[in-house]
């Protein structure tokens, strides 16, 4: 269950890191708000992936712990800390010399919500049913 899981933190952190860069180039596209040297492609892509295998450890570890009550456990902490890692981009500093940075929360906190809809997009196709269970 452990490679499972973090091949599902893998595969769905690069698709939230794609689905955030291409969020980024549209941003820009659309508004000329150009957050590039604060919101870096490798660091969009890096944050993406680090959290997702975050979660499928923690995924893992839930479900070996409380069996049953792991998946609801876990699907609950996720999306709770997914809203509460967007009090960053509220306390970041930004450059000086930046144009429109009210326009930064608009850019990143969506991004922030990218990872735990990749999780649960992607998950039925490397978990069946949610372990603990049977048919």
């Amino acid at each position: 269950m452990l490679k499972k899981s973090l091949a599902l933190g893998i595969v769905s952190g690069l698709l939230a890191g794609i689905a955030s860069l291409v969020y980024a180039k549209v941003y820009h596209s659309s508004l000329g708000a150009d957050f590039s040297k604060v919101a870096r492609t490798v660091g969009i892509l890096a944050a993406s992936v680090f959290g997702t295998v975050l979660a499928a450890l923690g995924y893992w570890v839930l479900n070996k712990w409380l069996k049953d009550k792991g998946e609801i456990v876990f699907n609950f902490l996720f999306v709770l800390l997914s809203f509460a890692s967007i009090l960053g981009p509220f306390a970041t500093k930004l450059p000086l010399d930046l144009e429109a940075p009210e326009l930064f929360p608009g850019l990143v906190i969506p991004m922030h919500f990218f990872p735990v809809l990749a999780w649960h997009t992607l998950k039925p196709l490397f978990f069946k049913q949610p372990p603990g269970t049977s048919k």
